[in-house]
């Protein structure tokens, strides 16, 4: 397979290069490397299955002719930062709509057959079912990024609809594991780098939610790829999750006993009266994950917890 991967030096893009060329595909990147990273794809550099083009997705001319003869775009270039998405939403616009926009038009107007999207669980907003199935209605995103990655689902879909070409909407939890740039865990070891007596905590620490490990994601990602391909349909969407949940305060005590510290006093800071982190966060999420094992045989080998402590331990030994 010949594949382009978009934010292909950032977290989950880059653990999806390593498990490609590692099966023996040729992976182009395109990533402007604003947010990712070079050494995270520094092993395939000069590795001939491997290209990186660094270039921006909303100026399509400098990139557009490297879709000729691609089976497959995982299109995973994005702002991550849901508190950016509150007080700066152009960039939410820009970053992950018009970018998707652009993509959309080079599989259109250079063949490409398939579109993998990383979508993520915000989409649903605050859904009144929880576990949280794909087929759950109203979506009601409370976030701008939330609203952005749904308008990207609709515009997939609408593709699909128009034209030759399939896609796989992957609607993620958090997803965390080693070269994590941005998040809970990787914001609480910084802090605690800093002052080792205590911890601000955006929010009460009650915010409840499910975290999967990234190879469990990249997994996933790759079954239920391989699912709709043996389907006659154009367009599916799967929940990508873990089956329970963890809050931000059990996180920071694995972090604190995980660096060795006791007594760290916790300063909670929420940021609206229910006890939310910022403006637009979801404090409670569990996506229901049956339909993703029912068609694929995929199932976490990690529980939330686990995936936390397992993260905590690979971020801390890349800094010792």
């Amino acid at each position: 397979m010949k594949a382009i991967i978009t934010g292909g030096a950032g977290f989950i893009g880059s653990h999806l290069v390593d498990r490609l060329i590692t099966q023996g595909h040729q992976v182009t990147i395109i990533d402007n490397l604003s947010s990712g990273k070079i050494e995270n794809i520094e092993q395939w550099l000069n590795d001939p299955p491997f290209k990186l083009i660094k270039a921006d997705l909303k100026e399509p001319a400098s990139w557009i002719e490297c879709f000729r003869d691609i089976d497959a775009v995982y299109h995973y270039a994005a702002n991550p930062e849901v508190k950016v998405s509150v007080t700066n939403p152009e960039v939410h616009y820009r970053e992950n709509l018009e970018s998707t926009f652009h993509v959309l038009e080079a599989c259109r107007k250079k063949g490409v057959p398939l579109v993998i999207f990383a979508s993520t669980s915000t989409v649903y907003g605050e859904p009144k079912v929880m576990p949280t199935p794909e087929t759950y209605l109203p979506l009601e995103p409370i976030s701008v990024y939330g609203a952005v990655k749904l308008a990207c689902e609709t515009l997939i879909q609408t593709y699909t609809k128009l034209y030759p070409i399939k896609a796989l909407t992957l609607r993620y939890a958090n997803i965390i594991g080693p070269r994590s740039a941005h998040g809970v865990i990787v914001d609480f070891i910084n802090k605690l780098k800093d002052n080792s007596k205590e911890l601000e905590i955006l929010g009460d620490g009650t915010q409840m939610k499910s975290y999967l490990y990234i190879n469990d994601a990249v997994e996933a990602t790759l079954k239920a790829q391989e699912a709709l391909e043996k389907e006659n349909i154009p367009y599916e969407v799967f929940n990508v999750g873990s089956e329970d949940q963890v809050n931000v305060k059990e996180i920071a005590n694995i972090i604190t006993k995980e660096i060795g510290l006791k007594d760290v006093e916790y300063i909670f800071k929420p940021a609206t009266d229910d006890g939310r982190g910022w403006l637009g966060d979801v404090k409670i999420m569990l996506l229901d994950i049956t339909k993703i094992k029912s068609r694929t045989g995929w199932k976490p080998r990690h529980d939330s917890s686990q995936a936390v402590r397992k993260t905590v331990k690979e971020i801390l030994g890349s800094m010792s």
